[in-house]
């Protein structure tokens, strides 16, 4: 007879002295410490198999037709076979956010993102839970969806853009309490001020994932996509980029934050808040995947503590991000308090900047020139902003350009390795590629350059640090759009 599965709520301690500290997942081992002499810790067996609570997401293109979802469904119904508690948080089918704003750029001629484009968008959200949940009741397993808001996902006002300001996920414990598996609509929320439905930005479905892995506490965070983890480089532009078993949370904050599509940037931050591990694998095998190391790496099993290395490597990956655009101010009058001006305009309009240069004139005099880049998707707003205050600040134009992309070089090793940069811009230099931009940290070079040239630069860089590997990573779906 098979064990029959446990969780923490349906296991008592006969001795009134003791209580639970720790059960770990997957496992029949119960730890107990004793209240009337701290320092003892007692191991038991326990007759089940224990329960977990596990948090799955799945991007686009795993949901991105019926036999993708019914494949997804049947993944996820077997975690819950097992014995688990499980939330799978769901994006929208394929491409379906892009065909949307497709669809909204050829009705409107709107620059900013609007209540109504908000209101669109989570459709397609909307439509992977609700056919995810009846793919997964059609197997016999019972499963219930929630839009954002249903889940308690509370944001700020900003639409397109919107910040978790609190999760309250009391519905989906009462779903998981009824035996329920419980699917949740990723990349929305609501502001609970306005009551309007708001978006995390692109990507945010991994926020979600998180947001709620952290909210209930969960064992970990599952984020399911179509290649088998992180990689050392996107595959579908380095075929020859290989897989990371293990990615601390520090390399992987500055690998999402420039342009590595894998995980989205504030879900690792979440994670990092809340030290809580991810999973990253695909949902089209069974390979193992990769493990973001979190701050406190004792709470990884032993395992995984096998597959840290006693040093950090060099390198853990080139990012690229073909998202940006570049705006260059010229001629600003160089006087205290022009800078100050220009990027309170920005922060106005409530954009992000990324890299920032100021290039004083030599032939001109008391005149300075200002770039900056920024989300393509702000440009315009930028733009606007920057025209309507040119006579206020003083400044002679606006020069904008979308033709460029960012590359970025990520890895602990560099804060203990001489020779990184120059090897970096030595492979730049061979291949062609010139730098218009550059911004470091202790665990990254960025640089900014032409579009044209930026997948050439990927590689040429991959190559100049050996990542390459002979064999050829598989990319199972998705467009990378």
């Amino acid at each position: 007879m098979d064990p029959q599965p446990v969780t923490l709520r349906h296991i008592s301690c006969s001795n009134t002295h003791t209580h639970i500290i720790h059960m770990a997942s997957r496992t029949r081992l119960l730890w107990i410490r004793s209240r009337d002499h701290p320092g003892v810790y007692t191991a038991y067996l326990t007759r089940g198999v224990l329960m977990s609570l596990i948090v799955q997401k799945f991007g686009g293109s795993s949901v991105a037709d019926a036999e993708s979802i019914k494949r997804v469904a049947r993944r996820v119904a077997n975690t819950r076979k097992a014995g688990h508690d499980v939330v799978v948080v769901v994006s929208a089918m394929g491409d379906t956010t892009d065909e949307l704003l497709d669809l909204a750029a050829e009705v409107t001629s709107a620059v900013t993102p609007s209540r109504e484009l908000d209101m669109l968008l989570t459709a397609g959200e909307r439509i992977s839970m609700a056919a995810l949940a009846m793919a997964i009741n059609d197997i016999g397993v019972q499963a219930k969806s929630f839009t954002g808001s249903q889940a308690g996902m509370i944001t700020d006002g900003v639409h397109g853009a919107a910040r978790l300001v609190e999760v309250k996920p009391d519905r989906i414990r009462e779903s998981l309490e009824a035996g329920n598996i419980a699917i949740v609509a990723g990349f929305q929320g609501m502001n609970r001020q306005s009551r309007d439905i708001t978006t995390l930005g692109r990507g945010g479905s991994d926020t979600t994932a998180v947001a709620l892995a952290a909210a209930l506490n969960a064992d970990v965070c599952e984020i399911y996509s179509d290649v088998d983890g992180v990689f050392t480089a996107d595959p579908r532009i380095v075929p020859t980029a290989h897989k990371l078993n293990t990615v601390t949370s520090e390399e992987m904050l500055e690998m999402a934050a420039n342009g590595a599509k894998i995980l989205h940037l504030r879900s690792v931050e979440y994670a990092r808040r809340f030290n809580l591990k991810l999973h990253v694998r695909s949902s089209f095998s069974e390979l193992e995947g990769t493990i973001v190391i979190p701050e406190n790496s004792a709470e990884l099993t032993p395992t995984h503590l096998k597959e840290i290395p006693l040093e950090q490597p060099l390198i853990s990956g080139v990012a690229h991000d073909r998202g940006q655009a570049k705006i260059t101010v010229v001629g600003v009058p160089d006087v205290p308090g022009s800078a100050a001006r220009v990027f309170g305009l920005i922060n106005e309009a409530k954009i992000n900047i990324d890299m920032i240069v100021q290039n004083v004139s030599t032939d001109r005099p008391n005149v300075t020139d200002i770039s900056f880049t920024l989300d393509q998707a702000h440009g315009p707003l930028a733009l606007q902003a920057l025209e309507k205050a040119q006579a206020e600040i003083g400044f002679e134009e606006v020069i904008y350009n979308e033709a460029v992309g960012k590359l970025s070089l990520v890895g602990a090793g560099m804060k203990t390795n001489p020779g990184v940069s120059f090897t970096f811009f030595e492979a730049l230099s061979n291949a062609g590629v010139n730098v218009e931009m550059i911004s470091t940290s202790e665990i990254r070079i960025s640089v900014i350059t032409e579009l044209s040239k930026l997948d050439d630069a990927v590689r040429a860089v991959h190559t100049a640090f050996a990542l390459d590997t002979e064999g050829e990573a598989t990319v199972y779906g998705g467009t990378g759009r």
